[in-house]
Parts: C-alpha cells; sequence; structure tokens
C-alpha cells in the first residue's frame, strides 16, 4: 500500500522503525513519538508530499498496466520528462482465465519492450526467487551458494527483456555461517549479485542491513572480515 512506503520512506529519512513512528498508538510503556519527532516527521512529509512520485494501489491485468502507463506519459506535467515506472511486484499482475503466472510474465515483458520504444520510460521490475536457492545441497555447498539466472522466476523472459537484472540476497536467513567461497560475512550483510549488466561485466555488491530505517549501506566485506 502506498500508506506503507509513505511510512518506510520516513522511517530512511528520519532514522527511526516504521513501529517508533506509530508509536502514537500504543498503551504501553515503549517508544513515543516526542513534540521535537513530530515536527519532523511533518517538515519531511510535506518534502514528500511535493515529489512528482504517483502511486497505482491496485493490481492490473497487462493492458490496464500499459494503459496506467500511458495515461501518465500523456499527464500535461509530464511533457517532455522521463517516466519511470516501479512494477511490486511482477507476479501481482492479473491474467486471463487459465494463464499460468510464467504467461502472465511473458506478456508482461512484450507489453514493456513495447511501451519502452515509446517516449522517455524507464522501467523497474521487482519479482522474486524460487524455492531451489533453498535446497539443502546448495547450502551446505559453498560454490552453489550464489542466485544464478534460473532462481528467478520466470527467468527467461524477464531476462530477454532486461538491461540489467540485479539480485537482492541475504544468506543468513538460510542458515549460512560463511558466504560463498571466499567465506564473506553474512551477520547483518545484504549481497546484490549483478547477473546481467548490458553496459558492463556482472558483479557483487555488499551491504549492510540497516532494513530497519529502510535502507542498505554498501559496505566492503573484507573490512568486517579483518575486523
Amino acid at each position: 500500500m502506498s500508506s506503507k512506503q509513505v511510512g518506510r520512506a520516513l522511517s530512511y529519512k528520519l532514522r527511526k522503525t516504521t513501529s517508533e513512528l506509530y508509536s502514537a498508538s500504543n498503551t504501553d510503556d515503549t517508544y513515543k513519538v516526542t513534540d521535537v519527532d513530530f515536527e519532523d516527521i511533518l517538515k519531511q512529509a510535506d518534502k514528500i508530499q511535493r515529489y512528482p512520485i504517483y502511486y497505482v494501489d491496485c493490481p492490473g491485468s497487462v493492458e490496464e498496466i500499459k494503459n496506467t502507463i500511458i495515461s501518465f506519459q500523456f499527464l500535461e506535467q509530464m511533457k517532455g520528462k522521463w517516466v519511470i515506472v516501479i512494477l511490486d511486484h511482477t507476479l501481482l499482475t492479473k491474467g486471463q482465465s487459465g494463464e499460468s503466472e510464467r504467461e502472465i510474465i511473458s506478456s508482461l515483458q512484450k507489453m514493456f519492450m513495447e511501451r519502452k520504444k515509446h517516449g522517455k520510460i524507464t522501467i523497474i521490475q521487482l519479482s522474486q526467487l524460487n524455492r531451489e536457492i533453498e535446497d539443502k545441497d546448495r547450502i551446505n555447498n559453498p560454490t552453489m551458494h550464489y542466485p544464478i539466472r534460473r532462481d528467478i522466476f520466470g527467468s527467461d523472459s524477464l531476462f530477454q527483456t532486461s538491461d540489467y537484472v540485479i539480485v537482492l540476497h541475504r544468506p543468513e536467513i538460510l542458515g549460512i555461517e560463511n558466504y560463498g567461497p571466499k567465506k564473506l560475512p553474512v551477520k547483518n550483510m545484504i549481497y546484490a549479485h549483478i547477473l546481467k549488466n548490458r553496459e558492463g561485466e556482472p558483479t557483487n555488491l555488499s551491504f549492510e542491513n540497516n532494513l530497519k530505517y529502510n535502507r542498505i549501506d554498501e559496505v566492503d566485506p573484507y573490512t568486517i572480515l579483518n575486523f
């Protein structure tokens, strides 16, 4: 929901958890929003309100998503500007009766390719991994820890149409103690595996998990190992 997205944005900017921000409804002795906090929240909320960001909370079919994109492209205030479409996420797209999830994703990718030919538009779509990443044999074999192309649901059509494919992975959740052949740290770590990079080589990035404040911060894992 868009209200939750705004809450996460405030959490990031104010470095407070969403639970702390929503604490006005608490009846126990946990954290309470102070008057100073409330003034900061109002200031940041006013800034966010001015951003040219629009939310569509209702899931749609491929055709409905296409029409929504077109309607935004032709808004008077978008004239000459770049439109960035973020779809969260692909499996929420509605399909026709009897249409499989993979068929829906394939149709969605074809539509996105068609829309990219019309006007200034960038499309960011979120998907998920299938359960192969949780296989015990992979968890026990460091050479198989990193996500690969086939781990992404609907990977064939997604790879074909995307300029960049990035997988965020938290090996700590799977019970992995040392990540990959280089035995990278997992405590509070998030790894971004760039599986496809049309303008360069695939690579991996590492981040410290600060998701309680809705942020991740890039770090050098070898610095952590040598600490």
